[in-house]
């Protein structure tokens, strides 16, 4: 009896790999060869294929009802509703920041479900295309407009607010969680980060040092046509650097390296919740969407300025951000509470660098095309600003190490770049 007992034994503990429903929804070839031999197959495979026949359905829940922060959706048709019923531009303009929130975490969360099925490098240029969709959309409209300010404004509160709020945020709560220990994460890829937020520092200086020492062979002219050239360097530049971290280096500056060791929970984090057509859609639907109610929060910028006694200036560099980082914000400090800074450093200083690097090389190209004279001169104050702020954050970064008082002082900086903008007139502001 004692063999046989001992067999028994043996052939429960082979099975209960089988029967973790996460592993069995991952491979499906195994599936189809353990069919027969496992009840916990057959189980997986039926939820399986009841998920593809409720596609529909289970696409709905996953996107509009899944996440809590979508109870701020049914601002969006009010926002419409105010616009033409009431001159309240203040309000239209609060309602549109409210609405567009939760469709900016939606975006985000869409474009990673489509890159499941992309690849690395495809995917890559999703996340940068799309990870930050939101500013581009209200750049393009704002640019579309004229308001060639609000779009460099807006740009570059998004930069201050990831690099400083968001990224001071998370290692302040996480350093207080955390306390008992120090918490690290991979410097090699936070210096890269860190360089290339320095490069685009660069391009955006010289046009500035251009425009205000009077230097140009053709005032006017030299500085729009250099931004353009620094521009196209750039995005030649960010593209090496998404080759770089995924084909050529992958391993070295992988932020996702501890987790694949963690095997089970990983795999079920990994697994996809949308196909790839239902992802598409949802991706052209939320940015239909995010369009249409961009462009009543850019018309209600003026008027909501002159509603509140509020600088246009402080509206696009503090209060704008606040729509596109709030996904990333949320997210950050979550990943530093479960001490995975790699992946907070990714949300706070990646988004830095994709808008930096990407979406305002971008703006200006789209803007050549447009006729707008779109260049990289942020003026003064604010090219300044963000030249002090990328290098309060490279010291920060260089040790590789995360504590609740470095979150502390990325905070409070903040609150002197929105203290400062808040009393600061922008003279250049023709629109």
């Amino acid at each position: 009896m004692g063999p046989i007992e001992q067999k028994i034994d043996l052939d429960s503990d082979e099975e209960i790999p089988f029967s973790s429903t996460p592993v069995m929804r991952k491979v499906h070839a195994f599936d189809s060869e353990t069919t027969h031999a496992y009840p916990h197959a057959d189980m997986a495979n039926s939820r399986v294929f009841k998920q593809i026949r409720m596609g529909p359905l289970s696409s709905i829940h996953t996107v509009i009802f899944k996440s809590k922060i979508n109870v701020l959706l049914p601002f969006g048709p009010l926002v419409i509703l105010l616009h033409y019923v009431t001159e309240k531009h203040g309000w239209v303009f609060f309602f549109s920041l409210l609405a567009i929130t939760p469709l900016a975490e939606r975006l985000g969360f869409v474009t990673e479900q489509l890159a499941f099925y992309t690849g690395p490098t495809v995917g890559g240029l999703l996340n940068a295309t799309f990870g930050n969709a939101t500013e581009m959309i209200i750049s393009i409209y704002a640019l579309n407009n004229g308001m060639i300010r609000v779009v460099q404004q807006s740009l570059l509160g998004s930069i201050l607010s990831n690099m400083l709020l968001v990224l001071g945020c998370s290692f302040f709560i996480g350093g207080i969680i955390h306390h008992k220990k120090v918490q690290v994460f991979n410097k090699a890829s936070a210096v890269v980060n860190s360089g290339l937020l320095l490069m685009a520092v660069m391009g955006i200086m010289f046009p500035a040092v251009l425009h205000f020492t009077r230097t140009e062979v053709h005032f006017g002219k030299s500085e729009l046509a250099l931004s353009r050239f620094s521009s196209c360097v750039m995005l030649i530049a960010y593209a090496s650097y998404l080759f770089f971290q995924l084909k050529s280096q992958v391993n070295l500056y992988n932020p996702f390296d501890e987790e694949r060791g963690d095997g089970g929970d990983s795999d079920e984090e990994e697994a996809p919740e949308l196909t790839q057509w239902e992802a598409i859609a949802w991706l052209a639907i939320l940015t239909i969407w995010v369009s249409l109610l961009s462009g009543y929060l850019v018309d209600a910028i003026q008027g909501a300025s002159d509603s509140w006694n509020m600088p246009v200036s402080f509206i696009s560099v503090i209060l704008l951000p606040i729509v596109g980082n709030a996904a990333e914000h949320g997210s950050a400090i979550m990943f530093a509470i479960k001490d995975k800074l790699d992946i907070t450093l990714g949300v706070a200083i990646g988004s830095s660098t994709q808008i930096s690097m990407f979406v305002i090389p971008f703006c200006v190209v789209v803007g050549w095309f447009m006729g707008q004279p779109m260049d990289l001169n942020f003026q003064l104050f604010e090219t300044a600003s963000l030249f002090i702020a990328v290098l309060v954050v490279a010291f920060m970064l260089q040790e590789g190490t995360s504590n609740y008082f470095k979150g502390l002082m990325l905070i409070l900086g903040y609150l002197i770049v929105a203290a400062s903008f808040y009393v600061h007139v922008d003279l250049s502001n023709d629109d």
